[in-house]
Parts: C-alpha cells; sequence; structure tokens
C-alpha cells in the first residue's frame, strides 16, 4: 500500500499502477482492413492475433496540492500512458489510479476545431471548462493575449488550419491555463512554443501552484522542467526509477542517457 503523509492534502494517489495495450495484429496482408473485420465478424472466424504490451509496471506514486512534478524517461517510457491513466482516460489492469475533482490532460494532440477561428475555439473550450457563457466572452481578449497568437497579424480571427503547430499548441495552453485545476496535465505542449511563450507559460504553471493546484508536466526540455518542477518522476521501461528533487533526479537520468 502507498504511503501518504498525513500532514499533506493528496491530489493523485498511485498503487501499484499496471497498464496494460493489446495490440491487435494482422494475420496476412489485408486482414486488418474494415472489410476483413466485417467479414470475420459475419463468419465468426478467429480474429487477427492481440499482443499484449505491458505499459506500465507497477507504478507507485504520491502527488500533493501545491507541487510541479515533471515526468522524464526516454521515448516510450511510460509517461504519457501514466498522465492518460491520471486522466482517467485509460483504467489500470491491476492496482489503483485516483484522483482529487477532475484532472485536465493538455497534449498536443488536444482537439481544436480546424474550420473554426481561433477566438470561437477559445470560447468553447472554456464553456467545455464549465464557464459560464458571460464568463467565457470575458476570457476570450485575454486567453488570445495570453497565447501570443496575434502578434504577427490577426489571426485570432482566422480558421485554426491556418495556424502553425507552435500557434495551435500555444492556444491550447491558454485556453486549458485559463481555468484553475486541481490536476493540470501538461503533455509536451510547450514544447513548440518560442521562449518568450515559455517564459509566460512558466510562470502561469507557479501561479496554477500557488492556487494549490497540482501539475504534471511531460517535457524533454530539461531546463523547463528545472524552472517549474521542484519534484521529478523518472519512468523507464514502465518502471520509476527515480523520485525526488527535480536536480537529483535530472542528474540520474542524464548519467542515464549518456552511457
Amino acid at each position: 500500500m502507498v504511503e501518504i503523509d498525513p500532514t499533506r492534502t493528496p491530489t493523485v494517489i498511485v498503487d501499484d499502477a499496471h497498464i496494460i495495450y493489446r495490440v491487435h495484429g494482422a494475420q496476412a496482408a489485408g486482414s486488418g482492413s474494415p472489410l476483413a473485420s466485417f467479414k470475420r465478424l459475419v463468419t465468426r472466424t478467429n480474429p487477427a492475433q492481440v499482443r499484449e504490451v505491458h505499459a506500465i509496471k507497477g507504478v507507485s506514486f504520491v502527488a500533493y496540492k501545491g507541487e510541479a512534478i515533471g515526468m522524464v524517461g526516454s521515448n516510450g517510457s511510460g509517461k504519457s500512458t501514466m498522465l492518460r491513466a491520471v486522466a482517467g482516460l485509460m483504467p489500470a489492469d491491476r492496482g489503483a489510479v485516483y484522483a482529487s475533482g477532475q484532472p485536465s490532460l493538455l497534449g498536443v494532440n488536444a482537439v481544436l476545431m480546424n474550420d473554426l477561428p481561433g477566438e470561437r475555439n477559445v470560447l468553447l473550450g472554456c464553456l467545455a471548462m464549465g464557464m459560464s457563457p458571460a464568463e467565457a466572452k470575458a476570457k476570450v481578449p485575454e486567453i488570445i493575449e495570453f497565447s501570443g497568437i496575434n502578434e504577427r497579424g490577426d489571426f485570432s480571427s482566422l480558421p485554426m488550419r491556418t495556424y502553425s503547430s507552435g500557434m495551435s499548441a500555444r492556444l491550447r495552453f491558454a485556453i486549458s491555463a485559463a481555468k484553475k485545476h486541481d490536476v493540470l496535465l501538461i503533455d509536451e505542449a510547450l514544447a513548440t512554443g518560442d521562449s518568450k511563450f515559455r517564459r509566460r507559460s512558466e510562470q502561469r504553471i507557479r501561479d496554477l501552484r500557488a492556487e494549490a493546484g497540482t501539475v504534471f508536466l511531460v517535457s524533454h526540455s530539461e531546463s523547463t522542467i528545472q524552472e517549474t518542477c521542484e519534484r521529478s518522476i523518472w519512468l523507464e521501461s514502465g518502471l520509476i526509477r527515480a523520485d525526488g528533487p527535480t536536480e537529483d533526479v535530472l542528474k540520474e537520468y542524464g548519467a542515464y542517457m549518456r552511457k
């Protein structure tokens, strides 16, 4: 059983969590097509082989109010899977993942509507986060300014499909950060921002912590994690290799990556 500090308020508890992906492999060329799947359903023949990938292997940790926690690890180490589990998007096969309130996951693939202008997406995003129509309308100018998408023209009135990946990422973060969150999960959403926007983002993360929120940050930028997270968790091959002060964890992780 995971240990909880009785002097602090936990927001996320991960207790011996195991997460397993099931990948449906093709038996032969074309067997993974919709038509082949339909034929298997009609004829009741066996489906393609299922391969299991054990992505998270008995992970345990507790996050507390006011913490900003960096998540580091090589590609495929389980970082994004762990965030999706905390967000409630991926159930644990064994063990448990608990969170207070409703965690909000902000990732590079967060969906915005490409055919709508940026300002309309901002309004819809605010409404989706539970703001009243009046609150959402009042927030739009502030969010547009924070995102910086209008620094080189009136892009907020243009469809999202005209935006660069960096502009889209900045707008997604600006929308999500406009609301106080009990738990905010950020998955590489700051990677495409410029240095000016990253400074604003890092300050916003510090503000969220000051408001007693908990922030998880997955990033390949060690400087961003150092600037914003006092604690870090190093995941490798689905296992926690280190959990502690960011400086110590990054030093250990860096030594491992240089081998």
